[in-house]
């Protein structure tokens, strides 16, 4: 395997510049950044990153930790953030709390005895151990959270604007004449699950159908969505609004379970529009999160901060997408031809 030397020999560069050039892109002119690249991968070369690490007391790794590794949502998002990353010159540590408190912590431990260099976490707690970095004077500590947005957390932060991703989804149903629609949230301490609740009343109560809002507190599990359709269906609900497409999926196998058909007895929408959400029978409409665009933006927002290149905190409001498909359709009367 060639040597740094040898690499900024090939580029007519010094080995400082080729280092500059794995590490700190950005200080290098793009025609010599590109003539660099190109000797790398022709010659194979392959930086030690052990030593690159003693010297300059960087981990080249980037902390993500997740609350629920299991739900396909996480999974684009994950996906999006490795590629930023290993274009920054970064590796990514995958980290599943499980909504456990105890073992945010302990991951956030990580940060602070410098195994890695920054952290993005994509739940809604900052992790209390992290308290005192965030306190501290001067650069801004290498903290991002993505997804779950709440202005208290006090950190750059990555997401859409689930109130208004929410009342899309309100607005499309009652457009299509539902007036008895059955809602299913995330959890309570959610603030994301709050914030679509909120847009979701405010929508239902702009068209005057607040109280024909049927709102049930479900988990973004399918389980939780089973059991919370059947108790809708008695209600005589003709649509009922998921916030999430995992509880969706639920709630399309409890109308199926009761001999219904959707869209034809009861439209479903869901949230996030994960890959198999357009094979769902029906296919579904859904509301859609550029999850991979959230995740590269996490890391571009850390790898700012680890730069010095910008130390205040940013919130980045991505677009979200209605994305309708069969699920939703006007109403009828319920088991009519």
């Amino acid at each position: 395997m060639p040597t740094i030397i040898e690499v900024a020999a090939l580029a007519g560069v010094s080995t400082a510049t080729v280092s500059r050039v794995l590490s700190r892109p950005e200080q290098v002119s793009e025609d010599t950044r590109l003539r660099v690249l190109a000797v790398v991968r022709s010659s194979g070369y392959r930086p030690n990153v052990a030593a690159r690490s003693l010297r300059t007391l960087r981990a080249a790794k980037i902390l993500l930790t997740v609350p629920d590794i299991s739900n396909a949502f996480f999974a684009s998002v994950i996906r999006g953030a490795e590629e930023a990353a290993r274009d920054a010159g970064y590796s990514v540590v995958v980290g599943d709390t499980r909504h456990d408190p105890e073992v945010e912590d302990q991951y956030a431990e990580m940060l602070s005895r410098r195994e890695v260099d920054g952290l993005i976490f994509l739940g809604h707690r900052l992790p209390e151990s992290l308290a005192p970095l965030l306190s501290r004077k001067g650069a801004a500590a290498p903290i991002v959270n993505g997804c779950e947005y709440s202005p208290d957390l006090g950190v750059p932060s990555v997401h859409i604007d689930n109130a208004a991703a929410s009342a899309d989804a309100i607005a499309h149903l009652i457009g299509l004449g539902h007036s008895s629609i059955g809602v299913i949230t995330g959890p309570e301490i959610s603030p994301i699950s709050r914030d679509r609740l909120a847009g979701a009343i405010d929508a239902a109560a702009l068209a005057g159908l607040r109280d024909s809002l049927h709102i049930r507190i479900g988990d973004y599990s399918a389980g939780s969505a089973v059991d919370h359709t059947r108790d809708l269906l008695a209600q005589d609900v003709t649509a009922i609004f998921c916030f999430s497409d995992e509880m969706a999926m639920g709630a399309l196998s409890a109308i199926g379970d009761a001999g219904l058909i959707c869209p034809k007895d009861v439209s479903v929408i869901g949230f996030d529009d994960l890959p198999l959400a357009r094979y769902f029978q029906p296919p579904l409409t859904t509301i859609a999160q550029p999850k991979g665009m959230i995740g590269r933006r996490t890391v571009d927002l850390l790898v700012d901060i680890l730069r010095g290149i910008d130390s205040t905190s940013r919130q980045v409001t991505l677009q979200h997408e209605l994305i309708v498909r069969n699920s939703t359709a006007p109403p009828t009367t319920r088991g009519a031809p």
